[in-house]
């Protein structure tokens, strides 16, 4: 294959500008020139004919793991088992798919520009051995010509292999956002938040959660969950390029969640979906927990228990070794959508989980209020 080859398949990928403000919310996908708008009066394609100021505009559609024990104290979940979002494929709501797409270009481009720069690479250091080749045969000093054209080749190569990756690192969706005063003072409010609640000394993901009897078991719990220790953090999508990270929430048994300002991307290792904040239901709750580990530095403990305990609460005398243990209180966020989106994680410092609860949901309301999202 030809060095033109590999540079001939390159494309623009189209970039996606979020207009957030009171009266509505818009998003464009496309290159310059040529875009989509969506917004709640429907979707137009805008043209633009370079250099001439002609501008057009076109509607194109109508509106748009070990098990711990909770306590039967406050906030405790109903029966349930699984705690599990569905595939990310299958999340993906129709507003999102234009997103979606763009997403897929651009990591579909920068996978085949790797493979480029791999196979060129290849190239490059067989010609470097043939070339050493000739010279250890004192060939070379003979046939210049030769050696001339495996130099040229070589450097070739070399300028190749940069082009590439520039190409590959420009090989991504390119997020714009523009908020008016408002939606940037929450965002920022959120965003804040999301940051003191990263340095929770522990946060879990919920996995499981299931009744039990505590007449049976002789716990002051009526459930018993399985939570997977995680970490909250600012990361960046290889496929999406955006002035601030995306808040990321890791997840313990299946895809991570990475939160921008008006969707979520919905990571798995071999697929994706992406939904707007509009569908998102987000709910905070209080949990007085019966904590057997070592209680984290930044928990309250609230009140003591027996390991058993007898009906009314008093130690059930009868079992070797029962001692006291504490009760915590932790913060709660529920995570769900109609789509299948289903997670559920747990904070050891609840004053932060509580901030964040309160400013993610003031900028969730108006991103809800401001009206339809992208389609």
């Amino acid at each position: 294959m030809s060095l033109w080859s590999f540079r001939r398949r390159i494309k623009i990928i189209p970039g996606v500008r979020l207009n957030l403000s009171k009266s509505g919310i818009s998003t464009s996908i496309g290159i310059r020139g040529v875009n989509l708008t969506f917004g709640k009066k429907g979707t137009y394609l805008n043209t633009r004919i370079l250099g001439t100021g002609i501008h057009k505009r076109q509607k194109i559609s109508s509106d748009t793991k070990q098990y711990n024990e909770v306590p039967l104290i406050k906030s405790i979940p109903k029966k349930q088992d699984n705690i599990f979002s569905v595939e990310p494929e299958k999340i993906t709501s129709q507003d999102m798919e234009g997103i979606k797409k763009s997403i897929i270009e651009a990591h579909n481009q920068r996978k085949q520009l790797e493979k480029d720069i791999k196979k060129i690479k290849k190239n490059l250091f067989f010609s470097k051995i043939k070339l050493f080749v000739i010279y250890g045969l004192i060939f070379g000093f003979i046939a210049k010509n030769l050696t001339n054209e495996f130099k040229s080749n070589i450097q070739k190569q070399k300028n190749a292999i940069i082009e590439l990756e520039e190409q590959k690192n420009n090989s991504y969706v390119k997020l714009d956002v523009e908020f008016d005063k408002e939606f940037r003072t929450k965002y920022e409010a959120a965003y804040e938040a999301f940051k003191k609640l990263t340095t929770s000394q522990k946060i879990w993901d919920i996995t499981r959660a299931e009744e039990q009897d505590r007449i049976a078991t002789r716990s002051a719990a009526s459930t018993a969950i399985l939570r997977t220790e995680i970490q909250f953090d600012f990361k960046d999508l290889d496929d999406i390029k955006y002035q601030n990270k995306a808040l990321y929430l890791k997840n313990a048994n299946g895809a991570d969640l990475y939160f921008y300002p008006n969707f979520i991307v919905m990571q798995g290792k071999n697929d994706f979906g992406v939904i707007g904040l509009n569908e998102l239901e987000f709910n905070f709750s209080e949990t007085n927990f019966v904590e057997q580990d070592k209680v984290p530095d930044d928990t309250k403990i609230i009140d003591k228990t027996w390991l058993k305990v007898n009906k009314n609460g008093t130690p059930d005398k009868r079992f070797k070794g029962n001692h006291e243990i504490p009760i915590v209180r932790y913060g709660t966020i529920t995570i769900s959508t109609s789509t299948g989106v289903n997670e559920e994680y747990q904070f050891s410092n609840y004053e932060a989980s509580e901030q964040f609860s309160d400013e993610f949901s003031i900028y969730k309301d108006i991103i809800k209020k401001a009206g339809k999202i992208i389609k």
